[in-house]
């Protein structure tokens, strides 16, 4: 491990864009997979492997949805969410908005109430035995249609969870566009949520002007289209939106071609305020540490410079101001005590 990996693996940081069933560690998928024979998802692990090697967006999303029907009871759900929060605490995150899609699960069954318990039990357990603070992002998924967008604001705005925070969409956007979402939106934002949808990744800007002004996005999920248009860029730069970028996700799903081309370089030249994502870490095959290291080197950062963008992380957040300057403060400690 090199010095600044040791440095970021260390380092205290949130997370804002992370998948709650794109969080399944190989371990959990299998474990699922097994109790569940039915499902197409393999239990071997090599099989396993190949099986997450994504032709392209199409592709991933098929997969993904594979794993979503392994998540079938209330208990799933429960081991689902505290050992995320797990592999989570390992890499020293702190804080995490997990995106969680309620409808991908009453629709299979699950009893919204108790859905809701379980993500609840799980979140409390989380914050007193591992020490991660987990809220969450309710997210419409967007290849389902206003029937799960009906869905997921009612069990947001009439149900509700004391973890959650913010509103969001998510799946593929191909055909899927941002405006027809806006009645649900902005029920949500009305009834106290933030709005968070992701725009841009695989589309063009307009996506993401879309997500602004109908969907009033306070951070736009993913943004990755975001440079080729510098009115947007400017726009972004100048009323402090957040991106948040996950740039091995985007590789994976062909939303970029190569890594080195990554449009992470231009966002922060603009000086828009980019957060540091990994999406759904273990059907990527990286780590929120994975991809830190990732744009440190992308953006020819050192130490303090990687400290800066886990600072990102907390201003973009929608912790409550004592949580960010406390989070701030142990970022800043850990960073002026580092003798790399």
């Amino acid at each position: 491990m090199s010095p600044l990996d040791s440095f970021i693996a260390g380092l205290p940081k949130a997370e804002l864009h992370v998948h709650h069933v794109g969080s399944a560690s190989p371990r959990i998928v299998a474990e699922l997979a097994a109790r569940h024979p039915d499902s197409p998802v393999p239990t071997d692990p090599e099989a396993l492997a190949d099986f997450f090697t994504f032709r392209d967006f199409a592709h991933f999303i098929q997969v993904y949805l594979s794993v979503v029907d392994l998540i079938r009871d209330a208990e799933d759900v429960r081991l689902l969410t505290f050992e995320v929060a797990r592999d989570m605490a390992r890499q020293n995150i702190r804080y995490a908005e997990l995106t969680v899609t309620p409808y991908s699960s009453t629709k299979r069954g699950i009893p919204d109430v108790a859905f809701l318990e379980a993500i609840e039990d799980a979140r409390k357990a989380a914050e007193s035995e591992l020490g991660v603070v987990l809220r969450w992002c309710f997210d419409i998924p967007g290849e389902a249609g206003l029937e799960a967008a009906e869905e997921t604001a009612r069990i947001a705005c009439d149900l509700g969870a004391d973890g959650l925070v913010s509103f969001g969409l998510g799946g593929p956007e191909i055909g899927v566009p941002r405006p027809q979402f806006k009645p649900y939106f902005d029920r949500a934002i009305a009834a106290g949520l933030h709005s968070v949808p992701h725009a841009g990744e695989t589309t063009g800007p307009q996506t993401i002007w879309d997500a602004l002004t109908e969907l009033r996005a306070e951070r736009i999920g993913h943004g990755t289209s975001a440079p080729r248009d510098p009115r947007l860029l400017a726009h972004l730069a100048e009323h402090r939106i957040p991106l948040e970028v996950c740039p091995t996700s985007n590789l994976a799903t062909r939303a970029v071609t190569d890594l080195e081309l990554h449009p992470i370089k231009e966002m922060v030249a603009a000086g828009v305020l980019v957060t540091v994502n990994s999406d759904d870490p273990p059907m990527f095959g990286t780590d929120l540490n994975t991809e830190y290291a990732v744009a440190a080197r992308l953006l020819d950062l050192d130490a303090r410079g990687v400290a800066a963008l886990a600072r990102n992380g907390v201003e973009a957040s929608f912790m409550d101001p004592a949580g960010k300057a406390a989070l701030t403060a142990e970022i800043e400690a850990y960073t002026a005590t580092w003798r790399g």
